[in-house]
């Protein structure tokens, strides 16, 4: 049986260690290096080229992001996945854009690393059944809240209370009262759930509630840049910016 070779970037001597005993007992991985730092982290990362990296993001040194974008820089590393560890849960929307396969935030159980293991190991979208399942209603009910996780905990987060949505295929940040949640659906499993009169996709991969947007304001090029009340901004597509343009009063 082919094992995948792991290295853990871990600069709490605890929490390394607790690493390398799940890597160690998981069946199918391989643990080939623990370090302390971001600098020896890449450095160990360039040497033997490990196919998954669990990775803290503030540590000495280079950050956990910091090394993620030098390997992302690296044709030879192009196949590395990282799955980031964190007590820290404001770079979700950052680790998310670097393409991670998933965000841990620290104190976190067996179940849930594990869970994150088996979607590296897998490396695909979710199915319908498990979109539904993640989204904890019925595959066609429309959404009211859904269920997400914080600091080791689950719990529901209302619909209402949702910022802005940002994804890829496979995952969606989530942003709601100045935090940032990290769910393993894609985006096209909420915009169809979502009420369309407050919910507007701008992107491909962003959709924003309406109801928190503070202005929009054509760019040079007549795109319109939206710019919610948190201050973020977001620049619409061609077309999404002509319909809201037309249906301005």
């Amino acid at each position: 049986m082919t094992s995948t070779s792991v290295l853990i970037a871990e600069d709490e001597p605890l929490a390394l260690a607790g690493l390398a005993a799940w890597v160690e007992d998981t069946p199918g991985l391989r643990l080939v290096a623990r370090c302390g730092d971001g600098d020896e982290a890449l450095a160990q990362i360039r040497a033997l080229k490990p196919a998954l990296v669990l990775s803290d993001i503030q540590m000495p040194g280079m950050t956990g992001l910091d090394v993620l974008r030098a390997v992302q820089d690296d044709a030879e590393l192009a196949s590395t996945r990282f799955i980031f560890t964190t007590a820290f849960n404001e770079h979700a929307i950052t680790a998310f854009e670097l393409h991670a396969v998933d965000y841990l935030l620290k104190p976190f159980a067996r179940e849930r690393f594990d869970e994150a293991i088996r979607h590296a190991l897998k490396d695909a979208a979710p199915s319908a059944a498990e979109v539904a399942q993640a989204l904890g209603s019925a595959p066609d009910a429309p959404l009211t809240r859904i269920l997400v996780r914080d600091q080791g905990k689950i719990f529901p987060l209302q619909v209402d209370a949702i910022e802005c949505l940002r994804s890829d295929n496979k995952y969606t940040a989530i942003t709601s009262k100045g935090r940032s949640y990290l769910v393993r659906v894609p985006i096209a499993g909420f915009e169809s759930r979502l009420d369309p009169a407050r919910f507007l996709r701008v992107q491909r991969g962003c959709i924003v509630n309406l109801d928190y947007v503070d202005s929009m304001t054509p760019d040079e090029n007549s795109q319109l840049v939206v710019q919610l009340r948190d201050g973020t901004r977001i620049t619409a597509n061609r077309e999404v910016s002509k319909m809201l343009r037309e249906q301005s009063l």
